[in-house]
């Protein structure tokens, strides 16, 4: 396997699995839409590909024998849990219950839970850090963002456990899978990671134009800047109201996304700034239509891994404003304007070219259109392929 691995092309069948616990999270949050699209390139490289899940069917409950206390007892005990394949004939091993019960193994064992499966190994590409493990299968565990370590201050995830969870999952992981160079770079520093055990595989980027639909009144297509994604701190939500504000653009300011951690916090001033328009929780679908038919699309984040809706945007053709460092400039390559997302008069500036000048925003969209191709599922697909060949040359 490792020989063949060497020369390794989409086709050849490697065994592949992967996590379908992105796959049943309804929305479009940045973590499922990489889901989906890893089992699309899985479906690329390899005949021979499956998903792990916790229940039979995606749009079912997961089942809880015995609720909450049977999933403690389970947890309790130690040893590996086998997964078998589904009676429905389809590429799918069930393990019930097995993601809310590896959370609390890791919390009382202190390492993550091993899971059997029948057959010859091959590589198990987790779509988030899990405290799980395929036992005897090169387990690869794509980390989005060490947000919480770096950044506590932004965000409500527990980061003394994420660092534990990271710092156990790479004494048994083949490798680690990051979104974009600079979270990459943030994930060594966080974790003191031999450099090569990170590989930057990027992601990709659905640039299908969606079915005409209509837009939420009084929207008209390009007659509105949108910022998409949950409303939380760590996406500067508060700032770009305030420089909305100055910068007296007559042109609505779309807020779409649900609230997220400190959403409260901005409440009010969302309500009391004339021109915004709040959309709350939409369906992807509906997502890319405002994506598609916006004016621009603006996201001064203060930190992110990868900034999907900056290359979602490019990809459909929609001019985009967004943080002159880290991951979203290098997401953005130089194809946006660039703003520093701390500079309230900078980012009012920005929203009033964006509104008034026509040709600015035409030559934004079509640089976005060439940036995005750098997030074709092709190129996904080519970037996994060399990263899955590399880990099955060496040696478990």
């Amino acid at each position: 396997m490792a020989a063949q691995a060497q020369n390794l092309e989409p086709g050849l069948p490697l065994r592949l699995c992967m996590d379908a616990r992105m796959l049943v999270t309804a929305g479009g949050t940045g973590v499922s839409s990489y889901a989906r699209e890893l089992q699309r390139a899985h479906r690329t490289i390899s005949e021979a590909h499956s998903l792990l899940s916790d229940r039979p069917v995606f749009d079912g409950p997961a089942p809880s024998p015995l609720g909450r206390a049977g999933r403690w007892l389970r947890a309790l005990m130690p040893g590996i849990r086998q997964a078998r394949a589904s009676a429905t004939g389809e590429n799918l091993l069930i393990a019930p219950d097995v993601f809310r019960v590896a959370q609390i193994y890791f919390d009382v064992h202190r390492r993550p839970l091993r899971v059997g499966v029948d057959g010859p190994p091959g590589i198990m590409h987790w779509t988030y850090p899990v405290p799980l493990m395929l036992a005897g299968w090169r387990n690869l565990y794509t980390v989005h963002d060490v947000i919480p370590l770096l950044h506590p201050e932004l965000t409500h995830i527990d980061g003394a456990r994420y660092q534990r969870l990271l710092d156990q999952l790479a004494r048994y992981a083949n490798r680690f899978i990051a979104v974009s160079e600079t979270a990459r770079r943030e994930i060594i520093q966080a974790t003191d990671c031999a450099p090569d055990f990170v590989v930057d595989c990027s992601l990709s980027v659905d640039a299908t134009q969606p079915k005409i639909g209509n837009l939420p009144p009084p929207l008209t297509r390009g007659n509105f800047l949108l910022i998409c994604g949950t409303v939380e701190k760590r996406k500067n939500v508060g700032r770009l109201l305030q420089a909305y504000r100055q910068s007296e653009v007559a042109m609505p300011l779309v807020i779409a996304g649900p609230d997220g951690w400190g959403a409260s916090d901005i409440a009010g001033l969302i309500e009391s700034t004339p021109g915004v328009i709040r959309l709350p929780y939409l369906d992807r679908h509906t997502v890319r239509i405002l994506v598609s038919q916006a004016r621009a699309l603006v996201m001064p984040s203060l930190a992110e891994g990868f900034g999907l809706p900056v290359a979602e945007a490019m990809a459909l053709g929609t001019a985009v404003a967004t943080s002159d460092h880290g991951a979203l400039a290098e997401t953005a390559g130089g194809a946006a304007l660039a703003i520093d997302p701390h500079d309230i008069a900078a980012l009012a500036a920005g929203l009033r070219r964006l509104a008034m000048d026509d040709a600015f925003c035409a030559s934004l969209a079509a640089a976005g259109r060439r940036n995005a191709e750098r997030f074709t599922p092709a190129r996904f697909a080519e970037r996994l392929t060399r990263a899955y060949a590399d880990v099955m040359s060496k040696p478990t």
